[in-house]
């Protein structure tokens, strides 16, 4: 029902805007007023009368010239809107406007683009010079902050040549749809193609590797450095040196990515909540595990565990992960760990590395649940991914002057201080975890990632 008053009221819209930007931009307002002052003082200064009809009588002219100009013709102007094939949830995505002067003079529009009710953006305009005979593409940038359908609506164009009195509207049904998806540019910044050349600028770390896998790939002559528990003695008895084994990164392990859906992912950080940042991050994850030729899949939880893509490495894999992440919503939910446990133990045999967001919010939320992350991290890999409260941590940071101020700042720090409770109970345990802000999501969880395949951990 809100959906549609939003949109019947955008449709009486420009016409407000219209007459709002007649009045007050518009120089016929401001000539004509003149001139009613000009026959208010002739009263006074009857001198003034004649001057005001001469006025009145240019005034009268120039407005019918300025009429034939935009009503002449039939060309008259000609837009279009250009929008990509789908946008990315967060990020910034360009739309054009293409616009078509068919006037042989140079003409003033004013652009009004009735935008999707999501971006609550209702005084959204473009003013744009184009030039007579030509065709022009006009760009702006949008950013969703949410995932799902936007609805754009017509596309208006006022119209004024350079003398300004009279304007032309031009409508056209520009009505297009386009569904925002997970954050997929993020793809192309976390290309581990090139990932080495971001280290310095995204913070990524070099992991220095410390643990053998164990998938054989060849003997070799013993150098120094080389570890001398993977010296094969047989083959330094044939050969009458040292020889090494050497191995190789085990390649083809499952990674999946487990998002939590309840009521505690609900929590927005710059537009975005908790639940939209997990899923950007797992998609980037996940194009990460298959460029390593690891196995990746996703699956989202709170009363029962939906959205299962099985972990695999085919061409079509992150078509099939995108989809199932596009219809990923919140039901406000209390999460329930123990179906989560169920459904990992059936469907998830071979031994993986599971990354689960959620986010805890005390210690007593961790411990109801610690019982099944513990028998989860029996049998697989498990990393907990949970997150700051940023702008606890900001207010921590202040200096506090008031007992007001004081008593916010040390709320500020018990939350804090919590939340690394947290991450030690669970790491007592020998599962591992993640802390992050919601804005080094992505990399903090690749960094873990590379972590765990360095050393040979899965």
């Amino acid at each position: 029902m809100a959906e549609t008053k939003t949109s019947e009221a955008s449709k009486t819209l420009p016409i407000v805007r219209f007459f709002k930007e007649l009045f007050l931009n518009n120089r016929f307002f401001y000539v004509m007023s003149g001139i009613i002052v000009l026959f208010i003082l002739s009263f006074i200064y009857p001198a003034l009368l004649e001057f005001a009809k001469l006025s009145c009588l240019i005034f009268l002219v120039v407005v019918i010239v300025d009429s034939l100009i935009l009503f002449g013709t039939k060309k008259g102007i000609k837009a279009n809107r250009i929008l990509p094939e789908k946008f990315s949830n967060g990020d910034r995505n360009k739309v054009a406007i293409e616009i078509t002067n068919g006037f042989s003079l140079k003409m003033s529009c004013l652009i009004i683009d009735e935008l999707p009710f999501q971006f609550q953006q209702r005084d959204f305009n473009l003013n744009r010079d184009i030039p007579a005979n030509s065709k022009e593409s006009i760009y702006y940038e949008v950013v969703p902050k949410e995932r799902g359908e936007y609805k754009f609506g017509e596309l208006h164009l006022f119209v004024s040549s350079r003398i300004g009195f009279v304007m032309r509207k031009f409508s056209f049904d520009a009505s297009q749809m386009v569904k925002t998806y997970p954050s997929f540019l993020q793809l192309k910044k976390y290309d581990l193609i090139s990932l080495n050349q971001f280290n310095l600028q995204f913070g990524i770390k070099k992991i220095r590797r410390i643990g053998n896998s164990f998938e054989f790939e060849q003997i070799k002559d013993y150098v120094q450095g080389d570890n001398i528990k993977d010296i094969n003695w047989k083959a330094t008895a044939k050969r009458n040196q040292l020889m090494v084994n050497q191995f190789q990164d085990e390649k083809s392990q499952q990674v999946y990515s487990v998002i939590d859906k309840g009521r505690v992912m609900k929590m927005p950080f710059e537009g975005l909540s908790l639940l939209d940042y997990a899923i950007n991050s797992a998609l980037v994850i996940s194009s990460v595990v298959v460029r390593r030729h690891d196995k990746a899949g996703v699956f989202s939880f709170s009363r029962k565990p939906e959205n299962f893509v099985v972990a695999e490495r085919r061409n079509a894999q992150m078509n099939l992960i995108q989809e199932s992440l596009y219809n990923v919503n919140t039901d406000f939910s209390e999460s329930d760990f123990g179906n989560l446990y169920s459904l990992i133990k059936r469907k998830v045999t071979t031994r993986s590395l599971l990354l689960l967001y959620t986010n805890f919010a005390s210690l007593d939320a961790v411990n109801r649940q610690i019982g099944y992350l513990r028998a989860i991290n029996k049998s697989h890999l498990l990393v907990v991914v949970f997150f700051k409260n940023t702008e606890l941590e900001h207010l921590k940071n202040e200096e506090a002057n008031t007992i007001q101020e004081i008593f916010d700042k040390t709320i500020a720090e018990k939350f804090s201080y919590d939340k690394k409770l947290i991450a030690a109970e669970l790491n007592k345990y020998g599962i591992q975890t993640i802390l992050t802000s919601p804005s080094n999501l992505t990399i903090d969880t690749i960094n873990k990632y590379l972590e765990i395949k360095a050393k040979g951990l899965l």
